[in-house]
């Protein structure tokens, strides 16, 4: 399965970003995340999202300024990313999960794409 992330780029802070991801067919059926790297950092959970989407989980540093959805029938998933700040800038990687199931933790995910990166100025 090979899954390809979009729409990175330079952005101001306070400023939006979308991300999609071509997650493949095999994902509708599976729970699909988003995840980031940080220069100098690991790798971090961002958002989950069940196979319906009807469950969605956050990680607290992005609760209420980023939203994830999903469109089974293109087998993409989005990252919504709104009042951006410079400590979001990173490489963000899209993810299909083991399970139908949304989860934070990175074992869970079996697929990975290639990352777009992001940047946040002051």
């Amino acid at each position: 399965v090979q899954l390809q992330a979009f729409g990175g780029g330079l952005v101001q802070a306070g400023g939006s970003l979308r991300l999609s991801c071509a997650a493949g067919r095999t994902s509708s059926n599976n729970g699909l995340g988003w995840f980031r790297r940080a220069p100098g950092k690991e790798r971090e959970f961002v958002a989950g999202i069940s196979w319906r989407g009807g469950n969605t989980n956050y990680a607290d540093s992005v609760k209420g300024r980023f939203t994830i959805s999903r469109d089974n029938a293109k087998n993409r998933v989005y990252l919504q990313m709104n009042s951006m700040i410079p400590d979001d800038t990173a490489i963000y990687y899209c993810a299909v999960a083991r399970s139908s199931y949304s989860s934070s933790h990175q074992e869970d995910y079996r697929y990975w794409g290639q990352g777009t990166l992001v940047t946040v100025s002051s």
